[in-house]
């Protein structure tokens, strides 16, 4: 089995025990849960962060797994990256799908609008966060979400946090110098294991992110969003509370599905049970 599901329906499915009868019910599973970054380092060539983040976070209105749900960006760039959003945000078409000059559409359904719109609210109403861009929910005609764009002080804020599948990302601006602590704090402040990805030209930066996220990204991007993984050149899959990282789309995930059987046939049986060591002095 290889679907969709939300976090309390994957708790769900491998909370069974190993030889219960609902587990002889339950077919092997593959899980893709995520809450993905984008990490930024102040030698990131900014314009191209910009576009990664507005792709990432925003193509099919967020509604992958691997879409973008969280930026660390150092003080120093991040005001010529927000300008550079912007600029793009007010171009952004969002409206039918039979219409492919809209970049962004409505949401899956009334469910969805309804739980990202409450991390939108909360987001509103919260000390610590502010909506710098989008916000609006209109579910009229359509659950049509705008893009939107959380800015928190608090690098453990729910959205930072959890899985929100929909157009948001929220942003978390860190001091130039704090890079290295900022990685660590990255690597500890979600459960999930599926994608991020480093922005940098100082290869020592790329190298340390990717050294110390070891284990943030079964996928790990260097200069490009987070998602888009092509099948059979990158296989798919992360760990931790995102799956078993089993790499979908390789021949490493064949494993994932097949109950292996070890066979042995010897050719010469035994006809003395004494070993060759045994024998008397």
């Amino acid at each position: 089995m290889f679907i969709t599901v939300s976090v309390p329906k994957n708790e769900q499915l491998n909370s069974y025990a190993p030889g219960s009868c609902e587990r002889e019910k339950l077919k092997k599973a593959l899980s893709e849960l995520h809450n993905d970054f984008i990490f930024a380092h102040t030698s990131a060539d900014v314009k191209s962060l910009a576009v990664a983040c507005l792709r990432g976070a925003f193509e099919f209105q967020g509604q992958k797994c691997s879409a973008a749900s969280r930026l660390y960006i150092p003080d120093t760039i991040y005001d010529e990256w927000f300008k550079e959003m912007v600029e793009m945000l007010e171009t952004v078409k969002m409206g039918d799908v039979m219409d492919f000059s809209n970049f962004i559409n409505a949401v899956i359904d009334k469910e969805s609008f309804d739980r990202i719109k409450n991390y939108i609210d909360y987001a509103k109403n919260s000390p610590v966060a502010e909506i710098i861009w989008g916000g609006n929910c209109d579910d009229s005609v359509g659950y049509f979400i705008q893009p939107t764009l959380i800015k928190t002080t608090d690098p453990m804020f729910c959205t930072m946090q959890e899985e929100i599948f929909g157009p948001v990302l929220t942003v978390y601006v860190y001091p130039e110098k704090d890079f290295s602590k900022t990685l660590d704090l990255c690597d500890k402040t979600s459960p999930y294991g599926l994608t991020g990805s480093i922005f940098a030209q100082d290869r020592k930066a790329i190298l340390e992110a990717n050294n110390v996220l070891r284990h943030s990204a079964g996928n790990f991007y260097i200069n490009d969003k987070p998602t888009g993984a092509v099948v059979g050149q990158q296989p798919f899959g992360g760990g931790r509370s995102s799956g078993t990282n089993d790499k979908a789309g390789s021949a490493l995930n064949l494993q994932r599905w097949i109950s292996a059987r070890s066979i042995k046939e010897n050719f010469v049986p035994d006809i003395e049970y004494k070993y060759p060591f045994m024998a008397e002095a």
